[in-house]
């Protein structure tokens, strides 16, 4: 659907966009999002659930995402144009609507590992690094999350940094590391040994005694290439640890800038599920009318596109605050829950109005319905994120911090 805003710039609204909140985006904002938006529909939509089905990732759109600017948008060493929270929250949107396994992929890349340099590195650090992430010369991933260790992390890491000299030696695991299996660049955290201070390390994926094994069996986001890592007496020199990074206090902060954008990957996903039970109940037949004309179908759809809308004008709020420099982990993590438990309700929804074909690859809401179950989970689960807005409402923490 394409209208004209009030200031005349015409607008491409996704059918979904029921209050029309793509108004919020400045014209060259738009501008970009329609061209991530027609390059998703083109080059993934039409290919993407073989690649899920095999469990392989498309390798060969790297470089084409990043040459419309799907990474590092955040960055001024990276950006293609000066942009707002809202602006990437929407591009996240856009990518979890054509698919949640690439959604992740640009996440990882653009919003963990240039997010870990932009905050944690230094100078140097950041231009050295995040121009070549931003232009998709080189992948990157991020190692938090370790076999026994998810969302304890602040106090549970239990890979160790040793110093010695001008070099650190890293030892541990890591586990459910997306694009690790061929990141060139890894930001690993650790704990140093000598004050038991969390920082932050940028290994590059040839250093000897590092080691990344694909998770297989995987029945969720199946085209991301989650691993297992072994760190064994990696030795990392110390131009190569993040400068700004002094504790878990700035992970933290990284976590933060990203929480959000995964609340708005939900919703992306949640739409992705609402168009193909719309077009699908607008074709399929059964005692001689068409789905769409039942009672209780269109009222599924309803209850699809409230919690879509919602969700939308939740996450909207969360990005304002961000560019006023007002968000806090509450705000963000109240979109995280809130947004992922809709998305869970809709993606039910979307499956039930097709019946048996809903679980079928074929009709574009199995690999959605699948895909919801990781995106509900990570970045911090339902219980953790609910448990933060608990802190804010009552100052009291319910878990250990």
């Amino acid at each position: 659907m394409t209208t004209a805003t009030p200031t005349g710039t015409a607008t491409q609204y996704l059918t979904s966009d029921f209050y029309f909140a793509q108004d919020a985006l400045t014209a060259r904002e738009n501008e970009s999002i329609h061209e991530l938006r027609s390059f998703l529909d083109a080059e993934v939509t039409p290919i993407i659930d073989d690649y899920w089905e095999r469990a392989e990732f498309p390798m060969h759109l790297i470089k084409p995402l990043a040459d419309i600017g799907a990474y590092g948008a955040l960055w001024e060493e990276s950006r293609q144009f000066e942009n707002s929270a809202k602006y990437r929250g929407w591009a996240a949107l856009e990518s979890g609507r054509a698919d949640a396994s690439v959604s992740t992929f640009i996440g990882v890349t653009s919003g963990l590992a240039m997010g870990s340099i932009g905050v944690g590195g230094s100078p140097e650090q950041r231009a050295e690094w995040l121009p070549k992430l931003g232009r998709g010369e080189i992948v990157g991933a991020f190692g938090l999350t370790e076999p026994l260790s998810g969302s304890d992390s602040a106090r549970g890491l239990r890979t160790t940094a040793t110093r010695t000299g001008d070099s650190w030696t890293l030892n541990g695991s890591k586990r459910w590391i997306g694009n690790a299996t061929f990141a060139d660049v890894i930001v690993i955290w650790a704990r140093d040994t000598a004050d038991n201070q969390v920082k932050g390390f940028l290994v590059t994926s040839d250093t000897p005694g590092f080691v990344a094994t694909k998770i297989e069996h995987k029945q969720s986001l199946r085209a991301v290439q989650n691993a297992d890592i072994t760190l064994t007496d990696v030795v990392v020199p110390e131009e190569r640890r993040l400068q700004r990074v002094n504790s878990f206090r700035e992970t933290a902060q990284v976590l933060l800038l990203t929480r959000a954008d995964v609340a708005w990957q939900a919703i992306g996903n949640s739409i992705g599920a609402y168009e193909a039970a719309v077009a699908y109940v607008k074709e399929r037949e059964q005692f001689g009318k068409k789905l769409s004309s039942f009672q209780l179908v269109q009222d599924l759809l309803s209850r699809c596109l409230s919690n879509i809308s919602a969700s939308i004008a939740l996450c909207m709020q969360t990005s304002d605050l961000l560019d006023q420099g007002r968000q806090t982990d509450a705000h963000a993590s109240m979109a995280k829950s809130f947004a992922t438990s809709k998305m869970r309700e809709t993606v039910g929804w979307c499956r039930e109005v097709m019946g048996g074909n809903g679980i079928v690859l074929d009709y574009g809401v199995a690999r959605r319905f699948a895909d919801a179950e990781a995106i509900y989970s990570f970045e911090g689960t339902r219980e953790m994120n609910s448990l933060i807005v608990g802190r804010a409402i009552t100052g009291t923490s319910a878990f250990v911090s």
